[in-house]
């Protein structure tokens, strides 16, 4: 075999080797992309309004929670609705890269039983087309990751149905 010949092979074996390879990085961002979606089927949520109000459909994700990114004052979140939390909840990490005050605290019953949170305003929370200004909030230091809980605080003076998988939030 020539000198040419072994180089011939290398170079295919190589071209071989970076074909496999591209295949294999598009199916991960492929999967990866299709397990977002499953996560977090509201990823883009269009501004809605219906008879003059303010309204926003969510989808249930595969684990049946409503995941959403929205605002707090400007700032991108991801909120998890949670119609069982009076106020909205912060992640104290995220709290601070938010710039959020924390103020008295004060003990709550979490689904992880009691906690020390810390009572804050949130100046603009906005979830789609829907805003709410001078919103309470807490800054929970044992929450872990950022995923903001959208609590009652937020949610009292909105009209929410549920049918099947959607869930619509409508400003009153």
């Amino acid at each position: 075999m020539t000198d040419f010949d072994a180089k011939s092979r290398n170079g295919g074996r190589l071209m071989w080797f970076a074909a496999w390879l591209s295949l294999l990085a598009l199916l991960v961002l492929g999967f990866d992309g299709w397990l977002e979606r499953q996560y977090n089927p509201n990823s883009e949520l269009r501004a809605l309004s219906v008879d003059g109000k303010a309204e926003v459909v969510l989808q249930r994700n595969r684990a049946g929670h409503y995941v959403a990114p929205g605002l707090i004052n400007g700032q991108p979140v991801q909120f998890l609705v949670d119609t069982g939390a009076t106020r909205i909840s912060v992640p104290e990490p995220l709290a601070q890269r938010l710039g959020l005050r924390a103020g008295f605290a004060t003990r709550v019953t979490t689904a992880n039983g009691m906690a020390t949170v810390y009572d804050t305003q949130l100046d603009e929370v906005r979830l789609g087309a829907i805003l709410i200004r001078n919103v309470p909030g807490n800054i929970n230091p044992g929450m872990p990751g950022d995923m903001v809980l959208l609590g009652m605080s937020f949610m009292k003076d909105l009209e929410l149905v549920q049918r099947g998988e959607t869930l619509t939030l409508r400003l009153h």
